[in-house]
């Protein structure tokens, strides 16, 4: 038996923030709550299934600067540019790590920083 990820731990100074923020980029939800963490993740499957959940961490000491880790999103219902412009209403911001402009794919961060990528590739949700 091989092991998977079940969920991801993103230390923040404002976890309520980030966990609102990625539930709507992800169409996740609050699934728990515990000495100040907040566990994100799809309401259907909770902890455990399939797609790994997040944790948001709050720590007043977050790392900065590129992090070895990073998230990438597809969109599952529209186009790569709709999800573009859904994204950044959200209040992701546009990131620059010394793309060229010709790559498929756009770099943004999250309201902390924490840089992402949204690929141009369409999935089925």
């Amino acid at each position: 038996m091989a092991c998977r990820i079940s969920e991801l731990v993103i230390d923040c100074r404002d976890p309520e923030r980030l966990a609102a923020f990625w539930c709507e980029v992800l169409g996740y939800v609050i699934l728990g709550r515990e000495e100040g963490s907040i566990e994100i993740g799809p309401e259907a499957e909770g902890f455990g299934g399939l797609q790994p959940t997040l944790v948001l961490s709050p720590d007043d000491h977050p790392k900065t600067g590129k992090l070895p880790l990073h998230i990438d999103v597809n969109p599952t219902d529209r186009d790569q540019d709709a999800e573009l412009e859904r994204l950044l209403a959200a209040g992701a911001k546009p990131a620059d790590v010394g793309q060229t402009g010709e790559e498929s794919w756009y770099v943004l961060a999250d309201p902390e920083g924490n840089e992402f990528c949204l690929l141009r590739r369409r999935l089925n949700d």
